[in-house]
C-alpha cells in the first residue's frame, strides 16, 4: 500500500474518531486515503480552531484528539492549540504534511523546520523520513501523549514519503499500566493526616484525567477533610456535598484562601502546578505537603513535599484513608462554605438590570442538566464561571487554565458536540475571545453541530483592564468594536439571539435543525 493509507490505517488502529484539519498540497495523499476510512474528517476555517477541537476532544475522551495541517503556515497556525493541550494535559497527536525530502537541505517555498518548532510546545515529536517506520512513530505518538501525564505529540510527514509502497501493519496499541504506590509513602502519608490540625485537600486536573473522582469523594468522606478543587479539577467533588469549598485559583485573594491560611496540612491530590501557584496558598512555605499523583512533584520553593505518593490516584487516596485517623471538625470549613455559597447564590434571584455575571451563570446552570457540557473561553468571564458556575461532575466544565488560550470556546463546543451528540453543549465567551476563532461557526453549520455560545459584550479587554485599572489606575489600548452578533450569526446559516439591551446581553448560535 501507501505510506500515506498506511498512515490512515495506524490511526484507525488508535480507534480515531475524528481529524480537525485543513487540506494542503502537501498532505493530499493522506486526504484522499481518509475517503476510505471510518475516520470522520471536519474540515475547518483555521489550523488553530482544528488544534482546538484536538485539544478539548483529549481532555473529554482521555484518547488523544488529531488535527492536520500542511506545511509552512499550515503548520505554524497549529502551534498554540497544541500548546494549550500540551500545558493543559489534553492528549493531542498533530499531523503536518513536509516539503519532500530532496528539498530541505536550501530555501525551498514554505519550508521551515517544523520539528523544531514544534518541540518546546510537545512532549515528542519526530519527521517521518522512510514509510517503514509509519506503525512506530504513530504508536508512540499516541502512547506518550496519552501516557500521564497527557500532553501534544506531533508527527511530520514529508510529501515524498506520503507517496512510498510499503509492506507494513500497525502496532498493537498498548497503555502502560499505572504503578502501584509505595507502601512506605502510604504510611508516611497517614501518619501526617492522623496528626493533622486543619488539614485541606487541593484537587486538579489529575483527578479527573486518571478517572478518580469516586475514589476523592470516599477519601474525603472517610476522613471528613474539605476540598478545594482547582479550575481544570472543577466537578471532581459534587457541588452541593457538604466539604465542597468549591473553586480555588482566582486572581485575587478570595474566601477559599482562608481554608489554605489555617491548613497545616495540604494534600494535593492530581494538582497541576501550572494553574494555580503553590506561592498563592503556600506563601510561607510552612505548610505539610502530601503529594499524591502518578509523577513525582515538580520543584518549587513553596511546594517542598513532605511525602510524595506516587502511583495511581485512586489506589493511593483508598489506601491512605485505610491507614489514617479521620480529622475531628472544628465547624470552620463547614461555615467557610456556608460564606461562600451565600455569595453564590445570593444574586440567583438578582433583578438588577444589566444582569449581573452571577445571575447570568445561575439561569445557565438552571437551563443545563448535570451532565451537560460548558466549555468557557479564555476572559474575565472564566473568573466568574470558576467561581459561580455550580459543577457535578467531572469533564462537565471544561476551562483552559494552564496554556489560557482565547478562542478556545466556539471550536472546544464544536469538539464536545461532536464526541457526545446526545448532551447539551455551551460555551461561554467574551466578545473578545469569540472574535478569535467565530470563523469555526461555519464549520458548526456545515457539519449539522448544534450548541449554544454564550457571550458576554462590553467591547473590551475587561480582565486586562481590571489588571491595568490595579496597577496603574488607568487603562491602555483595551477598546475594540464589534459587529452586529445576531446578524453576524444569520450570516452562516446560524440563529442569533439578543439579550440584557443593545450593549450587554448574550448571542445563541448553533446550526439551524
Amino acid at each position: 500500500m501507501k505510506a500515506s493509507e498506511l498512515m490512515v490505517r495506524c490511526l484507525e488502529n488508535e480507534r480515531v474518531q475524528f481529524i480537525f484539519g485543513i487540506p494542503g498540497e502537501e498532505n493530499i495523499d493522506v486526504m484522499d486515503a481518509l475517503l476510505d476510512s471510518s475516520i470522520r474528517f471536519v474540515g475547518v476555517r483555521h489550523e488553530q480552531g482544528g488544534a482546538f477541537m484536538a485539544d478539548v476532544y483529549g481532555r473529554l475522551s482521555a484518547r488523544a484528539g488529531v488535527c492536520l495541517a500542511t506545511l509552512g503556515p499550515g503548520a505554524t497556525n497549529l502551534v498554540t492549540g497544541v500548546a494549550d493541550a500540551n500545558m493543559d494535559g489534553g492528549a493531542l497527536v498533530a499531523i503536518t504534511g513536509q516539503a519532500s525530502l530532496d528539498r530541505m537541505h536550501k530555501e525551498s517555498h514554505q519550508h521551515i523546520d517544523v520539528v523544531e518548532t514544534f518541540r518546546p510546545v510537545t512532549k515528542w515529536n519526530a519527521q517521518i523520513k522512510t514509510a517503514r517506520i509509519i506503525p512506530e512513530i504513530v504508536r508512540k505518538a499516541f502512547k506518550v501523549a496519552q501516557t500521564e501525564k497527557p500532553g501534544a505529540t506531533h508527527i511530520d510527514f514529508p510529501e515524498d514519503v506520503a507517496e512510498e509502497q510499503v509492506d507494513a501493519a500497525p502496532l498493537l496499541a498498548q497503555a502502560p499500566p499505572r504503578p502501584e504506590p509505595p507502601e512506605a509513602q502510604i504510611a508516611t502519608a497517614a501518619e501526617i493526616i492522623s496528626a493533622a490540625r486543619s488539614p485541606i485537600i487541593l484537587a486538579g486536573n489529575g483527578v479527573v484525567r486518571q478517572d478518580a473522582a469516586g475514589a476523592l469523594t470516599r477519601f474525603a468522606e472517610q476522613l471528613n477533610i474539605p476540598v478545594a478543587e482547582t479550575f481544570m479539577g472543577k466537578g471532581v467533588l459534587h457541588d452541593d456535598h457538604d466539604l465542597s469549598l468549591l473553586t480555588c485559583g482566582l486572581q485575587a485573594r478570595d474566601y477559599v484562601s482562608c481554608g489554605f491560611d489555617r491548613a497545616d496540612v495540604v494534600i494535593a491530590v492530581g494538582y497541576d502546578l501550572v494553574e494555580y501557584a503553590p506561592e498563592r496558598w503556600n506563601p510561607d512555605g510552612d505548610k505539610k505537603i502530601i503529594h499524591v499523583d502518578q509523577l513525582p512533584a515538580e520543584v518549587d520553593e513553596h511546594y517542598i513535599v513532605s511525602v510524595g505518593v506516587l502511583g495511581d490516584i485512586a489506589l493511593s487516596l483508598q489506601r491512605i484513608a485505610d491507614r489514617a485517623q479521620a480529622s475531628e471538625s472544628d465547624g470552620y470549613a463547614s461555615g467557610l462554605r456556608r460564606v461562600i455559597l451565600h455569595e453564590r447564590d445570593e444574586f440567583g434571584a438578582d433583578p438588577s438590570f444589566p444582569m449581573k455575571p452571577q445571575r447570568v451563570l445561575h439561569d445557565l446552570r438552571a437551563a443545563l442538566g448535570p451532565d451537560d457540557i460548558l466549555v468557557s473561553d479564555v476572559g474575565a468571564h472564566k473568573m466568574w464561571i470558576a467561581r459561580f458556575f455550580p459543577c457535578y461532575r467531572p469533564n462537565t466544565c471544561i476551562i483552559s487554565n494552564g496554556f489560557a488560550a482565547m478562542g478556545i470556546g466556539v471550536p472546544g463546543a464544536i469538539a464536545a458536540k461532536l464526541l457526545y451528540p446526545e448532551r447539551n453543549v455551551v460555551t461561554v465567551t467574551g466578545d473578545g475571545g469569540f472574535l478569535m476563532n467565530s470563523q469555526e461557526l461555519e464549520t458548526a453549520v456545515r457539519e449539522g453541530v448544534a450548541f449554544v455560545t454564550l457571550i458576554f459584550h462590553d467591547d473590551s479587554y475587561s480582565l486586562i483592564g481590571m489588571k491595568q485599572q490595579g496597577k496603574f489606575g488607568r487603562t491602555s489600548h483595551i477598546r475594540f468594536g464589534n459587529p452586529d452578533f445576531v446578524r453576524y450569526a444569520e450570516s452562516f446559516g446560524a440563529a442569533g439571539y439578543r439579550g440584557g439591551g443593545r450593549r450587554r446581553g448574550g448571542l445563541r448560535v448553533g446550526a439551524r435543525r
